[in-house]
């Protein structure tokens, strides 16, 4: 799979299907949207993470050492979100996926970001967008 492309991915490098370390509705209040309102009051955000790695040595040892720590991803993209100003969502999640690529471990990841209160007029739960980016 590309690494701009879409979708999960089914096999990583080496041609092994990808374990995955799976964080569901962490929310945060960020800035984020093009329209004025919405970039002068921070509004809920919800954000789902699939960090694809090879979990066979964790599984072994039972050491944390031997995983991607979702706490430490999660604490930082609380922060990327709410210290962060974004117009896009797009933009949000691509940098999300960026700061989810710096441990070494994950080779892929895939972030969905929703708005939980999105500015239109029609009747609609959430807005958002995911993406899958490869190391």
């Amino acid at each position: 799979m590309p690494a701009s492309g879409g979708g999960v991915p089914t096999d990583l490098p080496g041609g092994t299907p990808g374990d995955v370390i799976e964080v569901r509705g962490l929310r945060a209040a960020g800035i984020c949207g093009v329209l004025p309102e919405e970039q002068q009051r921070a509004q809920p955000l919800m954000v789902d993470l699939d960090l694809y790695a090879d979990l066979t040595e964790a599984g072994a040892s039972d050491d944390l050492a031997h995983t991607a720590n979702y706490g430490s991803v999660a604490e930082r993209v609380h922060r990327l979100i709410t210290t962060g100003r974004f117009a896009l969502l797009e933009r949000l999640a691509t940098c999300i996926a960026d700061e989810c690529l710096l441990d070494q471990r994950v080779t892929a990841v895939t972030v969905s970001v929703r708005k939980l209160r999105p500015p239109v007029p029609e009747l609609v739960d959430t807005t958002g967008v995911r993406i899958t980016r490869h190391r």
